[in-house]
Formats: C-alpha cells, sequence, structure tokens
C-alpha cells in the first residue's frame, strides 16, 4: 500500500507531534506520448541511514499544467506537506513543469541530467551525471540500504526496470551512459527513483550524508544491476 493511501497518516494529522520522518520526491518529466513517474523515499532517524520507497506511480498523456498539478497535489498531502524535498527533472522538457511550479511558489530542486563527469550548480539548477544518479542507486542497493515496500503497485515494474539497464562506454570519449536494455523498455521509474535517492544523499542541509567515499568507479561495460542485487528487498 503506497504511504499516502494508509489511514494511519490521516488520524496522525490532529497528533501536536511534528512527523519524523522526511520523504524525497524524485520526479522524471516525460513528454505527452511518455511516462512521468514519481517516487517518494522515506528516511526516519531510527532506520541509520536506510531509505524506504513508500509510493511509486506513473502516468502519461497529460498536458504540462495538468503534470504541474498532479505533483503539487501529491506534495501537498500529509505525510509530505511540510516535510518533504522535490527533486524534478529539468532536462529536455522539464522546464515546461518546473516554471509553473515557479509560478506558484512550489519550491523544487532541479536536476539537469547530462553525459559528463562533473557535478555543479549554476543559474538555480544542479547539473548531475547521469553515471552518478545511477552509482548512487548501484551503491545503495548493493549495501541493502534501499527497502522498496513489497505492497506497492508498481514494485515489480520498478525492479523489471532496473534489471533492464545497462551500461555503455564509447570508445573514442571514454565516457559511459546508461540506458534501458532493449528498444521499447521504460527508464521513468529507475530515473525517479534515482532522482529522489539523489536527494536523499545530498540531504536536506544539501550535505553529502548518505555519499560513498572514494573514487568512483565505473561497472564492466553491460548491465549495473543483477537478479542478486534484489537479495535482500521486500519486493
Amino acid at each position: 500500500m503506497s504511504i499516502l493511501a494508509n489511514p494511519t497518516f490521516a488520524r496522525a494529522m490532529i497528533s501536536p507531534t511534528p512527523p519524523k520522518p522526511f520523504y524525497y520526491v524524485g520526479c522524471d518529466l516525460g513528454q505527452s506520448a511518455d511516462y512521468t513517474a514519481i517516487c517518494v523515499i522515506e528516511i526516519r532517524d531510527e532506520d541509520k541511514g536506510m531509505l524506504l520507497v513508500r509510493h511509486l506511480e506513473r502516468f502519461r498523456e497529460l498536458l504540462y499544467p495538468e503534470v504541474a498539478r498532479r505533483v503539487e497535489k501529491l506534495v501537498n498531502r500529509y505525510p509530505l506537506l511540510v516535510n518533504h524535498d522535490l527533486i524534478v527533472d529539468a532536462t529536455g522538457v522539464g522546464p515546461a513543469v518546473t516554471d509553473i511550479f515557479k509560478e506558484n511558489a512550489t519550491p523544487f530542486k532541479g536536476v539537469k541530467i547530462h553525459g559528463g563527469d562533473h557535478e555543479t550548480f549554476k543559474d538555480g539548477y544542479h547539473r548531475v551525471p547521469k553515471r552518478d544518479l545511477v552509482q548512487n542507486l548501484q551503491v545503495l542497493f548493493h549495501s541493502g540500504r534501499l527497502k522498496i515496500a513489497a505492497s506497492l503497485g508498481l514494485a515489480q515494474p520498478l525492479k523489471d526496470e532496473l534489471l533492464n539497464f545497462k551500461m555503455k562506454v564509447n570508445i573514442a570519449t571514454a565516457h559511459d551512459s546508461y540506458e534501458a536494455w532493449r528498444e521499447g523498455d521504460h527508464d521513468d521509474l529507475v530515473l525517479a527513483t534515482a532522482l529522489a535517492a539523489w536527494g536523499a544523499r545530498k540531504g536536506a542541509a544539501g550535505t553529502d550524508s548518505l555519499a560513498v567515499s572514494g573514487p568512483y568507479k565505473p561497472p564492466p561495460e553491460g548491465r549495473p544491476f543483477s537478479t542478486a542485487d534484489f537479495g535482500g528487498f521486500r519486493l
């Protein structure tokens, strides 16, 4: 069950005690014919660095104003209302939606995904290499620090997307890139989850609270995820 459908949280709204969990909402924006995906990751103090995927959804064939309204409706619901960071893919069609967020004074962190090597911040946007987003997911999966609620309807599609993800290395530039293994496969849930996990790594204060020390070492060319990565998952 998605966290947003849990009646426990409706009752908890009357509690005078502020909620302890913090939520990172990753949003991968697609063109109208492509899927837009949303992932909500929860972090709780008592879980010591564990990331819990508590909500997944995706939809398509909506106009951009409706996409913005749908995301805003999500983050303005309890328990996310005052306890969240919204991380939005601002690449490609992203500005069509992020401009609406700006007009509505909806706080968000815009991420422009690129194929380079360095993460930068310029003109109000984070420029993040796709390899960093994927590497962060790999580390979380291999360390068992990311758990997916088994009751989520899109838990299995997310797992399938991860298994169908691969890395390519450009021989001329030595740059690696990540994409769906087969043409026609989707990666929207992967990227939404990666954005939420990136936000969690940065933390609400902008610190690398979940970062892994040491230089990045890309895996061999091929699929960066395997069925072994799901051994500790509640899928």
